[in-house]
């Protein structure tokens, strides 16, 4: 699921830092998130595509380990955003 131009800039500047932001943990959980939407709705309508199913838990994963590094590192930052994404935990 590659995002369109417009959806991609349209995250980066909901989440960025600075003006020059692009690659901030908050950005990049966002873009992984959308992603992963988009993946997990084409999943649903082909269950047996298995080359898809092994790149979303993939993008899961590192969304994990990105998460957990936020909540480590600045655990209110890490409250706000999965708050703002309508993350469960």
């Amino acid at each position: 699921m590659v995002l369109e131009k417009d959806e991609k800039l349209g995250l980066i500047n909901n989440f960025r830092l600075h003006d020059k932001d692009v690659g901030s943990s908050e950005v990049q959980i966002a873009l992984l998130t959308s992603r992963i939407n988009g993946l997990s709705t084409q999943l649903q309508a082909a269950p047996k595509d298995l080359g898809s199913r092994r790149g979303l838990i993939s993008m899961v994963a590192k969304r994990r380990k990105l998460l957990n590094y936020l909540k480590k590192k600045q655990p209110e930052k890490y409250q706000a955003l999965i708050e703002k994404l309508g993350l469960r935990k």
